[in-house]
């Protein structure tokens, strides 16, 4: 299983870039302190908007900050928010799904009329909403995706559930007297978790972009923490004049999200041998 696993994913171009990008943003953010040329927070009132050069590649913002030092410590701010919100969401969804689908009947019933009522809101206006009643900060954005992200693997789940418990395996576990939650956790959901791990490559690409457009908008991470968002803000108060604060960080929010989305659909089509191209 692992060995064609590898082999099918190896072939796939477009799945080793992803991977090959998600990996150099890996490196970037835990490398930040030794990458960054200055510290991000440091203000230079000589070198306002100074445009790229050899002493600043990325230019600096309108505080005299290093671009380049702000963004390696920015891409820390976006894993650290893209893994801790799909984390909870996909904690929550799970074992929704895993309750609805197993059990089915009025807990079913329960649970997905819940999901459908979460569903007709807009996530990211039901995100600005919550955030715009809460103190903005990092904790309280990764918080509020995890908890506004969760519908889709509640779903996702709660349908491999009901096509699994009725799998041979799982009749032979009750056969011999397994209980309810040893069959969900030891039996069923390892067989899920195929189709888990693929919503939760994608839903950090998710959770990125989400917590850049709320950095955008003011009400995410707060300055002077960096990230790819705020440098977008300033970005956008000097558009005219200031192209870089715009052009690196929206570049960067664009190949991290691609590459996310690229592994999470190289993953898929390796774990199912019928997407194969």
């Amino acid at each position: 299983m692992g060995k064609d696993f590898r082999k099918r994913f190896g072939k796939n171009r477009m799945a080793v870039v992803g991977s090959v990008i998600v990996f150099l943003l890996f490196t970037v953010s835990l490398l930040a302190p030794w990458l960054a040329p200055y510290d991000p927070n440091a203000i230079d009132l000589k070198n306002v908007l100074a445009p790229p050069s050899g002493g600043h590649l990325f230019g600096t913002d309108p505080l005299g900050r290093d671009v380049l030092s702000r963004m390696i410590w920015g891409a820390g701010i976006s894993l650290k928010v893209g893994f801790v919100a799909t984390g909870i969401a996909i904690l929550i969804g799970t074992m929704l799904g895993a309750v609805a689908g197993y059990y089915g009947r009025w807990v079913d019933a329960v649970i997905m009329r819940f999901v459908d009522i979460m569903l007709c809101f807009p996530s990211f206006f039901l995100i600005l909403a919550v955030i715009a009643l809460l103190e903005p900060s990092i904790w309280n954005i990764m918080i509020v995706i995890g908890l506004t992200g969760w519908m889709g693997v509640t779903r996702l789940v709660r349908a491999d559930f009901i096509s699994l418990k009725e799998r041979d395996f799982v009749q032979a576990a009750r056969v011999i007297g397994a209980g309810d939650l040893r069959i969900i956790f030891l039996h069923i959901l390892p067989n899920a978790m195929a189709s888990v791990l693929v919503t939760a490559t994608l839903g950090v690409a998710g959770a990125i972009l989400t917590e850049s457009a709320l950095s955008f908008l003011g009400i995410g991470v707060q300055p002077p923490t960096p990230s790819w968002g705020n440098i977008l803000t300033a970005g956008k108060d000097n558009i005219d004049i200031a192209w870089w604060l715009s052009f690196y960080p929206g570049l960067a929010i664009l190949i991290t999200v691609l590459g996310y989305n690229l592994l999470g659909e190289g993953i898929r089509d390796a774990l199912d041998p019928r997407l194969r191209r």
